[in-house]
Order: structure tokens, then sequence, then C-alpha cells
């Protein structure tokens, strides 16, 4: 199965000279839904994960159905003031401005194997933060998956001390 296929590219969108690419028509194809998650979750095994971890919101499109394959648990990450106990944090920069991203405070022991999820690896920020969380909580970051990722914007530079698994490159 081409994934590509299930990608939906929407020029000029959120401004001009970006090309969106939009994982709605993957999500909605429950073959294509369920390969994708199946690739993960291969990668994911062989990794023996403890954790799933995926920052807020497509990360938990991606993070969940592979926690729930593999029986293990899921961590969201979201931004300042969204989680309703006490939670770490970390600043980090975007494309336009910075942010800050918190994690529950007991949502990794230390020494669990995380796997990382998202929908896209771009600039890199986001996940480097992320993983930032899960190291100040004593986890491991075995792995970082992605549907996509963004070749131009060099994210995984950001992140190459880490295992890298991407679906599809743009």
């Amino acid at each position: 199965m081409n994934l590509k296929d299930y990608i939906a590219s929407i020029p000029d969108y959120p401004s001009e000279g970006i090309v969106f690419r939009d994982i709605s028509p993957l999500m909605a194809d429950g073959a294509a839904y369920r390969e994708a998650t199946n690739q993960i979750v291969n990668y994911a095994k062989e990794k023996q994960i403890d954790m799933v971890v995926g920052p807020e919101a497509r990360g938990f499109i991606v993070g969940c159905p592979v926690a729930y394959e593999l029986g293990v648990g899921f961590a969201p990450v979201r931004k300042k003031g969204k989680l309703p106990r006490k939670t770490i944090e970390v600043s980090y920069e975007k494309e336009y401005g910075s942010d800050i991203l918190t994690l529950h405070e007991d949502a990794i022991k230390p020494g669990q194997r995380v796997l990382i999820c998202d929908d896209l690896l771009a600039t890199g920020g986001t996940i480097k933060a992320t993983t930032d969380l899960v190291e100040q909580l004593g986890g491991e970051v075995v792995g970082c998956a992605f549907l996509i990722e963004l070749m131009d914007l060099k994210g995984r530079d950001l992140i190459q001390q880490y295992d890298i698994l991407t679906l599809m490159e743009y």
C-alpha cells in the first residue's frame, strides 16, 4: 500500500508558499490507518517499548493506536495549562515564536523505554522538547516515529541522536 496516496497536499496553506500535508484522508481510510499504525507497531516491537508519548494533538492520533496495539500506556504532552495535575515543562522555539510543553510529572517512570509518536517531523522543535520532557523524568527515548517527514526543514538534525522512523518523506 502506498501511504502517500492517502495524504492530501494543500498548496498555500496556512500561508502562501507552504504545502500542507493533510493526514485526514489516511485517518478516514481504515485500511490505510491500520497499515500506518502497524508499521509503527512493528518498529516499536523491536525496541521493547514500555510507554508511548505523543505531543498534542496529532501525536495522540498516531500514538494512541500504537500504544493500544502494544498493550502499553500512552502519555500526552500538552501545551501549558492543559494538563490537570502537577507537571514538568520545557520552553521551545517554533517557526513563529516560542511555546511551552508540559508532561505530568508521574507520566514516565525512570528507566522506561519510550517511543515518541507524531504525525509530522518538520523543524524538530516540538519533538526535541518532548524528548527533553521524557528524559527529565528519567525515561529512555528509544525511538521517534512519524507518518511524514518534511526533508527540506531538516528536523532530523535536531534529534539525530535518536532512532527515527518515518513512513513517508516529502
